[in-house]
């Protein structure tokens, strides 16, 4: 009688310890899910608060950017102008290799956002953004694309895009290979 009741006082003591210990996982993901939408919404507002320009971010706009992105996204950048840098040496009356909105499917960007669901771990994660776009005396265009986060320097910031809309001339796949792209056809 004397084990059984042992056993019931570890159980009972052990029961709340364990349903405690789970709790705390669901308030960590929330918290790590709104850090994503924090980064997030913070990337689209700057965006939004810069004029449209279209290809690489230059100058001020690239300034803006700088802080909200993971070292490997910034670095991608630079050394895609870089590459744009050279092609325009060589070839002067070429285009530049990257036209249109570079963090967004559709090739003339977006006007409005809406952060969605963020999941993700500790350390990475990602975002649902509805995108919409309408130009004058046109019908509005509406999409998803995902924005995929990553924990640097204990911050969320901006490690790529993927890019969801079906557009003809739109971006598709990830804004990382878009750049790796430019960086391996400039000489």
């Amino acid at each position: 009688m004397k084990t059984l009741a042992a056993c019931a006082v570890v159980l009972a003591l052990a029961a709340p310890a364990h349903a405690q210990s789970n709790a705390g996982a669901p308030a960590r993901a929330d918290t790590e899910a709104t850090g994503m939408a924090a980064a997030a919404n913070r990337f689209y507002a700057t965006y939004a608060g810069l004029p449209r320009q279209g290809g690489l971010p230059q100058g001020a706009a690239l300034g803006r950017y700088l802080p909200l992105l993971s070292p490997r996204l910034a670095g991608l950048i630079r050394q895609a102008d870089a590459a744009q840098a050279r092609f325009h040496a060589k070839v002067k009356d070429a285009p530049p290799l990257i036209e249109g909105d570079l963090f967004s499917s559709q090739f003339e960007g977006f006007q409005t956002y809406k952060v969605g669901a963020c999941s993700g771990s500790a350390t990475a994660g990602h975002c649902s953004v509805r995108l919409h776009y309408q130009a004058p005396n046109q019908k509005a265009v509406d999409w998803n694309d995902d924005i995929l986060l990553v924990k640097a320097g204990g911050a969320w910031k901006v490690d790529d895009i993927a890019y969801r809309g079906a557009f003809a001339f739109g971006n598709s796949g990830l804004l990382s290979q878009t750049l790796a792209m430019v960086i391996s056809t400039a000489p």
